[in-house]
């Protein structure tokens, strides 16, 4: 049986997704449904936020004018994808994201659905630590047709400093409303990245970046279309 709450949260989604609204409103919409809906998840997230806050959560992940790490994970179909082989076709936008389950996330994927042919030449790319099956999932919903990449065990997010542990009081809400976030992502510990944008040059260096622990929140889609065509200029 579907939790009262997930159940809502999937109605407010529905009904939001395709509004003519900014992203941060879309988003807001659901937080707000979270604290009608649910306000003691609402509170436990309040305080997992405050906690990732305080700790800087993200804060030393790669910089605007430092160089993005290369990586080499694989695609929702399988197929090894590596920064170095997308930066030869042109910029990229590296997207994290927590995952199909979060609604948040899914709000942001189909947000850069929407943007993904305006903001060409640069490629956006979704990444999470979710199994292929739940990446499909993702991006046939969102209808995206750019890469969803699976970070196996969120390696490489913990390599930049992108990598929060999951709380066991965070952990049992989420849990407890039926979303198994380590099945989702092959059995791993709760671990999960802060969402996060990172806008790279040709060159490998970051041109813009937006990393906040508050999950609620994501880069407006009109900032990351002006660092797009920043990157593509």
């Amino acid at each position: 049986m579907t939790h009262p709450l997930v159940a809502a949260l999937e109605d407010a989604f529905q009904e939001v997704r395709n509004r003519d609204l900014s992203l941060g409103e879309r988003l807001k919409y659901v937080a707000d449904c979270v604290r009608t809906k649910g306000p003691d998840f609402a509170a436990a997230v309040d305080a997992f936020v405050g906690r990732l806050e305080a700790a800087q959560a993200g804060s030393t992940a790669p910089m605007v004018g430092e160089a993005m790490p290369d990586f080499c994970l694989p695609d929702h179909d399988g197929r090894l994808v590596t920064l170095e082989a997308l930066l030869e076709r042109g910029p990229a936008v590296l997207a994290f994201h927590r995952g199909h389950w979060c609604p948040y996330c899914r709000l942001n994927m189909v947000g850069l659905a929407e943007i993904q042919q305006a903001a060409k030449p640069a490629q956006i790319v979704a990444i999470s630590s979710e199994v292929q099956h739940y990446t499909r999932v993702l991006r046939a919903e969102a209808g995206a047709e750019f890469p969803f990449l699976t970070d196996v065990g969120g390696g490489y997010a913990l390599s930049i400093n992108l990598a929060i542990w999951v709380d066991e009081a965070m952990s049992g809400m989420i849990g407890g409303a039926g979303w198994d976030v380590p099945g989702y992502q092959g059995g791993t510990p709760w671990v999960l990245p802060v969402p996060a944008v990172f806008v790279v040059g040709r060159d490998g260096i970051i041109a813009a970046r937006h990393v906040d622990p508050d999950y609620r929140r994501r880069m407006e889609l009109d900032a990351l279309l002006d660092a797009a065509k920043l990157v593509s200029a």
